[in-house]
């Protein structure tokens, strides 16, 4: 559907906002397919941030002029832009100021934000509605037990204190601007749920594009016995549950990957014969491929408000183990593209392997391809044409 970024608009002036501009990851991934849909039929006259270190995001955002809280651009505050929480507001604030002078200067029609820290907290100038993507709630605030967990290093410890001193009055702010925001949309329907238990509202639910047409099978190449680990290398995502199946399980297991566990991790693994792990490190997107089409099976062993690397690798060919929670429950079918878990334990994701079906190339296909690109251009401007024009 997505064609020419530079193909002339029309219909509505449209602003995006996006947390922060840092990187290109799956939420960016998401900001970028949002832009190239909007510029299809709209104007879109800038993208705001909190943060911005100067990163490509795409052809369609990186084409955008971006407004960006002075905050953020203090040398130094992009990297350590997760301990800034309790400025989140203030930088909302100003950016919001930003958006009025924009709109002042010549009428904005439309706000769309893509969030999953602050910036749905955004108020649109009067009458123009605001449509948010939601990735999650702000997950650090409305979830720190279980996603910060104390005793991983010290840097997390002070992390979780700060939160827990933070997290109320933050909570209080995020949960009153989401009446700032016209419609929800979800990822997932675990975000949803989410949407309705920390701010009580109702979202549509739209899963984020996935690559479909470039993650694919490959017939020629065989499934070999090793197990994959994809992601950032995180506390949450639980890649120590996955090296502990493995060794469990007695299988060989590739790791992809980079962030702020790979040191413990590696320690972990030298505790295991030689040869148990491989840390692939950060791959390229043909590599990723290549790994997805040769794995027996992926392991999922996080809760994710969607994970679009489980959906990757069933778009390969390759079935998943996934932690019955979470995104995981839109994406996997049990005992046709993978199997769950329910303890996150290594003994009962161990177990889960061994119930991952065999020969599952083609359902796991035919179930990826729910979730690709044009399915999403479709769903995304559907939802922006129920607005009324303004």
């Amino acid at each position: 559907m997505i064609d020419d970024p530079t193909t002339t608009p029309v219909g509505r002036r449209v602003v995006l906002a996006h947390d922060w501009l840092c990187g290109r990851r799956g939420g960016e991934a998401v900001l970028e397919r949002i832009a190239a849909v909007l510029r299809e039929r709209h104007e879109v006259v800038a993208v705001l941030t909190m943060f911005d270190d100067g990163s490509s995001i795409g052809p369609a955002v990186d084409a955008l002029p971006r407004i960006v809280w002075p905050g953020g651009r203090v040398p130094g505050a992009q990297r350590l832009r997760r301990w800034m929480l309790p400025l989140y507001p203030e930088a909302v604030r100003w950016l919001s100021g930003r958006l009025a002078r924009l709109h002042d200067e010549r009428p904005i029609n439309l706000v769309v934000s893509s969030s999953s820290a602050a910036i749905k907290g955004l108020r649109p100038p009067r009458s123009v509605p605001h449509v948010c993507y939601c990735h999650a709630p702000a997950r650090y605030v409305w979830s720190v037990e279980d996603e910060y967990a104390v005793g991983r290093s010290p840097g997390d410890a002070l992390r979780t204190l700060g939160l827990r001193a933070v997290g109320p009055l933050y909570r209080a702010w995020d949960r009153r601007t989401a009446a700032n925001v016209t419609r929800f949309v979800a990822n997932s329907s675990h975000t949803a749920d989410e949407i309705a238990r920390c701010y009580g509202r109702e979202a549509t639910v739209v899963p984020p594009p996935v690559r479909t047409g470039f993650f694919t099978p490959d017939p020629g190449v065989p499934r070999e016995p090793f197990w994959l680990f994809a992601g950032a290398l995180e506390p949450y995502k639980r890649a120590d549950l996955a090296i502990e199946a493995a060794r469990w399980a007695g299988v060989r297991l590739v790791v992809v990957g980079g962030g702020s566990m790979v040191r413990s991790l590696r320690t972990t693994a030298r505790r295991l014969p030689d040869g148990a792990v491989e840390f692939a490190g950060r791959v390229s997107d043909e590599r990723l491929r290549d790994l997805y089409r040769r794995a027996r099976l992926l392991l999922f062993p996080q809760v994710e408000d969607f994970g679009i690397t489980a959906v990757e690798a069933q778009a390969c060919g390759c079935p998943v183990v996934a932690r019955r929670a979470g995104g995981a429950l839109d994406t996997v079918i049990e005992a046709r593209t993978g199997a769950f878990f329910d303890r996150p334990e290594p003994a009962a994701i161990a177990e889960a392997a061994g119930r991952c079906p065999i020969g599952a190339e083609t359902v796991c296909r035919q179930n990826a391809d729910r979730f690709n690109e044009d399915t999403f251009d479709t769903s995304l401007a559907g939802e922006i044409d129920k607005l009324p024009a303004r």
